[in-house]
């Protein structure tokens, strides 16, 4: 989708995006999620991204002791405050803790690109965070280092996303050597509005893709307007490490409203979506990171929203207008009265995770422990 010129009448864009919704997407749309149970053809590895529970805090030991409980396959440690110390010998024996109890640890940090507003210098320069990472990864055995461009304030920036991928890139090819060497691949997350899926895949073919991948977000696709299931075809031949939610979408008076969910709460069919998922990526974990309770509305009904994304395209956009007609409103969540808010936060996240797995792993067949 084009941004529309400022002189644009309001009727005629109105009309564009009218135009651009009927467009037929039916084979790629996803159906509404199904309750009929399905086991997918190929066993794929189930996990969790540790933000899902991120209101514990707590550190990758308790991290480690609770997923084992889960009896999942893997734990995606996706920052590095995790870790009480960065020291070699800490990190294997982290590994060695896992391995103990049956999870593999797949290891994740922060913003590489020294021009987005998410980069932070906690750990040095964007170069000096890439080496850490894949360090941090090697020590405890992760095939990957999940890192990320940053978030969707970089479109509006001096150059817009094109620019900031651009800088990402370089900062990618200069610990290139790096990465090789230690077995490690650089898998980058299309991350809270930041890049659409096609955007990260031309970022992953300038970068390299023989050591730069993706981690696939299905949440964060509906932050830029997109499908997730049409993202997943794109995404999913990059693929290393996930961060897969639902999403329930609906239309208001401006556009539309995101709130994320837990699997079988939203839109996608995630019979379908594993399917698949199977077929484009069946080494890649399926990894979940379960952020609900909240919405977001996209006004795209104003024409200046439309000036970060010059090169959108109409058929992506209709796909997520597609879902928009078939969603509905739901309710945020509220702490219950009289209940200690951090608590209460922490006891929905918790239930929000298990209910997720339990999903996954009895309605959908993953895990390799099912």
């Amino acid at each position: 989708m084009p941004t529309p010129d400022a002189s644009l009448p309001r009727r005629r864009f109105l009309q564009t995006l009218a135009a651009a919704s009927a467009i037929n997407l039916l084979p790629t749309a996803m159906p509404a999620a199904e309750s009929t149970p399905a086991i997918t053809p190929r066993k794929l590895k189930l996990g969790f991204d540790n933000f899902s529970i991120r209101g514990f805090r707590w550190k990758a030991p308790r991290q480690i002791e609770y997923a084992a409980t889960l009896k999942i396959d893997v734990l995606f440690i996706s920052d590095l405050d995790s870790y009480e110390t960065l020291e070699d010998g800490y990190l294997r024996d982290q590994a060695k803790k896992a391995h103990d109890l049956g999870l593999e640890i797949y290891a994740g940090g922060w913003s590489i690109c020294p021009t987005s507003k998410n980069f932070r210098n906690k750990w040095g320069t964007a170069e000096e965070h890439l080496a850490l990472g894949i360090r941090v990864a090697q020590a405890v055995g992760s095939p990957v280092f999940r890192c990320l461009l940053g978030k969707a304030d970089d479109r509006k920036t001096e150059g817009g996303i094109d620019a900031r991928i651009e800088d990402t890139v370089k900062v990618l090819k200069s610990q290139r050597s790096r990465a090789m060497d230690a077995g490690v691949k650089i898998a980058i997350e299309n991350h809270a509005g930041d890049m659409q899926a096609w955007e990260l895949v031309r970022l992953i073919e300038e970068a390299g893709p023989e050591y730069v991948g993706a981690t696939m977000d299905s949440g964060n696709t509906t932050w830029t307007l997109e499908d997730p299931r049409q993202a997943l075809e794109l995404l999913g031949p990059h693929a290393l490490v996930c961060g897969l939610r639902d999403s329930m979408i609906w239309e208001n008076a401006d556009g539309a409203v995101v709130q994320w969910t837990a699997p079988g709460d939203g839109l996608i069919d995630w019979q379908d979506y594993a399917k698949r998922f199977g077929e484009l990526c069946p080494n890649t974990p399926f990894t979940v990171e379960i952020i609900s309770g909240f919405a977001r509305p996209f006004p795209y009904l104003h024409p200046d929203f439309w000036q970060p994304y010059p090169k959108a395209r109409a058929a992506d956009f209709a796909a997520f207008l597609a879902l928009a007609k078939r969603g509905h409103a739901i309710e945020p969540f509220k702490a219950p009265a009289g209940s200690e808010p951090v608590v209460a936060d922490q006891e929905y996240q918790k239930g929000q995770l298990e209910r997720a797995i339990t999903y996954l792993r009895d309605k959908i067949g993953l895990g390799l422990k099912a």
